[in-house]
């Protein structure tokens, strides 16, 4: 796909490329490499969502003109943009239109698209970073001839400098002032046209407006200074404004390429090609995206593995951080799974392909991610919705502050409408809260804790309330099989095989425990078959049991595994977690399980209590062993025996009372109450991911990872009013200063400048305050 898309790369000869440079995309095949089906059946027809990178992009104005531009394509059915991360997710009717339908509307808006999975978003990002720092140079270099040239005139008395001497040093400096305008305002030009053109106004409008009244003005004075316009130059008022406003356009392009740019190395941690075992026994290398189930492929140290597989031949050590949140090398023997996306550190090995695309833990996580790089918090809905009824009063106070100053001095009227255009700029309100929010969402992914959803911080940080799961959550993921009681004539190694076949179509930590205690003392597999297995969320399964090599006359019964309510026997007289089996003739075995609370369970529960934060446990374990266990980690309320009803129940009375409530669970039965608290979290490595339905989860075990992403929440609440209360103090102080006349266009500019790189540097400290030991579980 890389050589089929070389049109993308910014070395491409065409300013805009001609529609069929984009026709590579609408071949199916090519789908899955940037976006993902969202129905089944046929792939020509389905609903596609797809991601993409946006150049040329660099405020909230320009995302809602994508947005704009994609909506108006017939079979394009959902647009959302970010202008912090530079990215855009379109749904789309494969039915109805076609990818380079889309690409090209996208393009006649002025703005580029490219498949988020190519490695040119990288490449053009950084060329136009470098094109910025050479406008920002230029700027500065002749802003400072500019101000040496117009040094004289400020110091010289009357009688000094001739006539003549002046209108050098003028012609000098509208000399140095056009590289400026022709090289270094190119942007801002060609935005503004581009706007205009369109019918909209962005924000480079009133910018662009102010860059070529202050040069005409000036230039009228240069050539006729008895003229309409007075005598009077700004040269060096416009060259330090376009310098101070590059300076921070550049500084905030930085941010913010930081931003975009994690999200990338995260999405291309795969290789885009690995060696695959031919049918004549050797090795070609092909595109991952041809890989399929059951492919023999050879990874050599330093490369990542290309889907979810089994080692079949050699052992080495993986880097997991990103998938697991450890940080340390695992070591992965034969016979062993490794994760698509884990890097091979220490030997070359041959691994069976078991799960790809889709199907991957990989794939899963850069969902998440990309979900929470295009996600708008309310506030920024907010702001980009005042952002273009504020441009549109700008344009008219500028105006009118030209009217009335136009009968004292024309030239000075036109200089404050400059001002006026300058200063009041919406970047800053647009940015105060997308770019907070992403800073802390890449501090989170840093510790190990994934954000699905924006507007979950903000909800978060009001918190009064943490529910705790107990099983997989304040325990560890899997208990251990401590003791086996059955039936009389029944042995507890064949108690434990039916159980362990059963198990294996759950993901309940009881159910894995029997699988598990089965495979650690037996290699191979229960010569138990297990057809129509249903679960019943929080009390067990069921399905019909026959051996795998069936007797003449034997029939399949039907067996339950789960709570002793869902078995209908009689729980165990002991202060433990039990797992019953039973079938049509009643009870056949129970089983003991071994918990054991996580070791920072106490102290994650002590800080959220610090904090002010009540801790409650909900369980669908016995209400003995419940509060045992929320004795033991210093949680004062807990209550056992809750089916997901009863979970639900409780979560609807405490947000009844006013409470803010995040629930914390291992997102198998607890579904429903993690979308109904105001904030969730997955917790458990064992957790599928497209099943969570959280706003966080953490890929770790350690449950101190709670209270952190609280207390970051509770920062990046903080962070943004700062920025939302800097944004509406700077603009309600600096207009009434430029309409009457008291801001010089050089000062508008610095003002500008400022207040959107204050914003943003306040929004990067957020970045940093995620860190700790945990905060290398995800590089």
């Amino acid at each position: 796909m890389q050589a089929a898309l070389a049109s993308f790369s910014p070395a491409a000869a065409l300013p805009r490329a001609p529609r069929e440079e984009w026709q590579v995309l609408d071949d199916p095949s090519e789908w899955p490499a940037f976006g993902r089906a969202l129905d089944g059946g046929d792939a020509g027809t389905a609903r596609w969502e797809s991601q993409v990178a946006v150049e040329g992009m660099h405020c909230a104005g320009c995302g809602l003109a994508v947005e704009a531009a994609l909506q108006r394509v017939a079979g394009v059915l959902e647009v959302q943009v970010n202008a912090a991360s530079q990215r855009a997710r379109v749904v789309w009717s494969a039915a109805l239109t076609r990818p380079s339908r889309w690409f090209e509307a996208s393009e006649a808006a002025g703005y580029r698209l490219v498949p988020a999975a190519d490695g040119s978003a990288r490449e053009s990002r950084s060329r136009e970073l470098r094109l910025a720092l050479w406008r920002w140079l230029v700027s500065g270099f002749c802003m400072m001839q500019v101000m040496m040239y117009a040094y004289p005139a400020y110091i010289a008395q009357p009688g000094e400098m001739t006539p003549d001497a002046a209108q050098l040093l003028r012609w000098a400096s509208w000399v140095l002032t056009l590289p400026v305008l022709f090289f270094s305002c190119g942007p801002f030009f060609r935005s503004a046209w581009r706007d205009l053109r369109h019918a909209r106004i962005g924000m480079d409008v009133p910018v662009a407006f102010g860059i070529a009244i202050a040069f005409a003005v000036s230039t009228a004075a240069t050539f006729d200074s008895a003229g309409a316009l007075g005598h009077e130059v700004y040269f060096d008022s416009l060259t330090m404004f376009v310098f101070f406003l590059l300076t921070g356009r550049w500084l905030e392009a930085r941010l913010r390429d930081r931003t975009a740019g994690s999200l990338e190395a995260v999405m291309n941690r795969l290789p885009d090609s690995i060696e695959r075992l031919d049918a004549a026994g050797g090795w070609e290398r092909v595109a991952v995206r041809r890989l399929a189930a059951g492919d023999m492929v050879r990874v050599r140290p330093g490369e990542a593995f290309p889907a979810d597989g089994v080692l079949i031949d050699g052992g080495t050590s993986t880097d997991e951080a990103l998938l697991t949140g450890e940080s340390r090398p695992v070591a992965r023997a034969r016979g062993e799974r490794v994760l698509a996306g884990s890097h091979n550190l220490s030997a070359t090995v041959q691994v069976r392909i078991e799960s790809v695309g889709e199907g991957t833990r990989f794939a899963q996580i850069v969902r998440l991610m990309e979900s929470a790089a295009l996600s708008k918090p309310r506030l920024a809905r907010l702001a980009d919705r005042i952002a273009r009824p504020f441009l549109v009063l700008v344009l008219v106070s500028a105006a009118g502050a030209a009217a009335f100053w136009w009968h004292v001095d024309s030239g000075k009227a036109l200089m404050v409408a400059v001002a006026v255009l300058i200063v009041t700029c919406p970047c800053a309100l647009s940015l105060a809260t997308p770019a907070a929010m992403l800073a802390s969402a890449g501090a989170l992914a840093r510790g190990g804790v994934l954000t699905s959803n924006l507007q979950a911080l903000e909800a978060l940080a009001s918190v009064d309330t943490v529910v705790f799961d107990k099983t997989g959550t304040l325990t560890g993921d899997t208990p251990r099989l401590e003791r086996v009681y059955c039936r009389q004539g029944l042995r507890p190694g064949d108690a434990l095989e039916i159980g362990a076949a059963l198990g294996a179509h759950s993901l309940h930590p009881g159910a894995r425990a029997l699988v598990n205690a089965w495979n650690a003392q037996f290699r191979s597999p229960p010569a138990w078959e297990v057809t129509q297995p249903a679960e019943l969320a929080g009390l067990g399964l069921e399905g019909l049991l026959r051996r795998s090599i069936t007797s003449a006359g034997e029939t399949a019964r039907r067996v339950r595994l789960g709570s002793a309510s869902y078995c209908n026997v009689a729980p165990l007289q002991v202060e433990a977690p039990q797992v019953h089996l039973s079938d049509e003739q009643g009870w056949i075995a129970s089983f003991v399980l071994a918990e054991e609370l996580r070791a920072d369970a106490a102290a994650a529960v002590a800080a959220l209590q610090a904090e002010g934060i009540t801790v409650r446990l909900l369980s669908g374990d016995r209400d003995s062993a419940a509060r045992e266990i929320a004795a033991r980690a210093g949680i004062e309320f807990a209550q056992g025996g809750c089916t997901p009803e009863d979970k639900l129940e409780v979560l609807w009375r405490l947000q009844a009372e006013g409470r803010q409530v995040a629930m914390v669970g291992d997102g198998l039965n607890d579904g429903p109450s993690l979308a109904r608290a105001n904030a969730s979290f997955a917790f458990g490595r064992a957790v599928p991911l497209s099943r969570a339905r959280s706003d966080f989860v953490v890929l770790g075990d350690a449950l101190g990872a709670i209270p952190r992403t609280i207390a970051q929440a509770r920062r990046t609440l903080r962070v943004v009013r700062q920025n939302l209360a800097w944004a509406a103090g700077y603009n309600a102080l600096c207009v009434p200063l430029a309409v009457a006349g008291w801001l010089p266009a050089w000062l508008a500019g610095l003002g500008m400048a400022a207040s959107s790189l204050v914003v943003v540097l306040n929004a990067a400290r957020l970045a940093a305050s995620h860190g700790g030991a945990e905060g290398r579980a995800v590089r």
